[in-house]
């Protein structure tokens, strides 16, 4: 356990959510409403189901940092069940709005070392949070609202917790972008139910492994290899500059591409060709330069150590990865080449310290089509 690396968690609670339930009003959304479940003699239940799925990664407290706000907002938690934590935002007032939850969601969206976002609320919750914080980030919520239509939420405070346990030991945990949904409560209280879509935000899925990984074998890794091609592929557009890394599993995509590649060296393709072969660090720069439109870096592992920058691709220089961005990397590789890590994080040894810090945390790593899991990034 002393190994595990610091895991930082933003924490928005809305300590209100669910208040109406106890007292017949369907729902807590709205300052009015909370204030009405207080009068009739309501009691905040979002408090006691944050401690619930707190208590479940409790061993682990030297391990984590919790980013938050103040009081009710989620400090008074944490600093509960004694782990270390920031607060970047004070409320105005102690009875708690979806201003504030939207005001928190912003802050934590500007910080680049949170590595989820966790949130405990109902439906209105998930919307505010929606609405500011980006989709490509990683999320999670604690269910403690009347309604809970929307699929970013846990099953359960415990769940929840077992999900950011996983999270912290490293192991392999699959994401998927869930729907954020929502229902008319002034409508639920005449007894209609309207429901509405309000987006999609990417969490954590149970992990899931697909029969041909378990299986090994060439056939079964080709089989893999062709599903995360194909996942690849169909995301392609012909307005983006691609620089296609080097190793075979990129390897397999040129192929299924019908490209030309070069197995050990970095290829540039745009529009379904190849308009650079084997380049260096300086024609990179030159082509992202001219290109200026979207660029995207597809790495794959290198090595036993489980490299993805600075062991066979130097090309991809420090001033290539900034200008390409970390948001547009992507990463591919089978979760039996991930699991014969042993857990170990994937590393960057890209020459900076600074780049690398940047890009430690969470990332997501294409293993199959439409299936991807969440693996630990840090600096060799």
């Amino acid at each position: 356990m002393n190994k595990t690396p610091l895991f930082r968690i933003g924490l928005i609670v809305n300590s209100y959510a669910g208040l109406g339930g106890s007292v017949a009003l369907k729902g807590s959304d709205g300052a009015d409403t909370a204030k009405r479940a207080l009068e009739l003699g309501a009691t905040p239940k979002a408090p006691l189901r944050v401690n619930q799925a707190l208590q479940v990664i409790q061993a682990y407290s030297n391990h984590v940092q919790f980013v938050t706000g103040a009081n009710g907002l989620g400090e008074e938690m944490v600093r509960e069940r004694g782990f270390a934590y920031d607060v970047i935002y004070t409320p105005e007032q102690s009875l708690t709005s979806a201003d504030d939850t939207r005001e928190l969601a912003q802050l934590l969206a500007k910080r680049d070392d949170i590595d989820l976002l966790l949130f405990a609320g109902g439906d209105g919750t998930a919307r505010d949070v929606c609405a500011v914080y980006p989709a490509h980030r990683p999320v999670l919520g604690i269910p403690a609202g009347v309604k809970i239509h929307s699929g970013v939420y846990a099953i359960s405070p415990t769940a929840a917790g077992k999900v950011l346990e996983q999270l912290i030991q490293g192991q392999l945990t699959s994401v998927t972008n869930a729907d954020v949904m929502d229902i008319d409560e002034d409508a639920f209280r005449q007894g209609t139910v309207r429901a509405r879509r309000y987006g999609e935000m990417l969490v954590p899925a149970e992990l899931r492994y697909v029969q041909a990984v378990k299986m090994g074998g060439k056939e079964s890794d080709e089989l893999v290899l062709a599903d995360i091609a194909a996942d690849v592929i169909e995301s392609m557009d012909d307005d983006t500059l691609y620089i296609m890394g080097s190793g075979s599993t990129v390897a397999f995509i040129m192929e299924e591409l019908n490209l030309p590649n070069t197995l050990l060296g970095v290829d540039v393709v745009l529009a379904g060709k190849v308009i650079a072969s084997d380049v260096t660090a300086s024609q990179l720069e030159q082509l992202i330069h001219e290109h200026q439109g979207p660029v995207r870096l597809i790495i794959t592992v290198i090595g036993g150590q489980g490299h993805i920058f600075g062991r066979g691709n130097q090309q991809l220089s420090p001033a290539v990865i900034r200008s390409i961005g970390k948001e547009n990397i992507q990463i591919v590789a089978t979760k039996a080449k991930l699991q014969a890590l042993g857990q170990r994080p994937l590393l960057v040894d890209t020459g900076e310290p600074e780049l690398d810090a940047e890009l430690s945390g969470l990332m997501r790593v294409t293993t199959g089509y439409h299936d991807e899991v969440f693996v630990r990034i840090e600096s060799a």
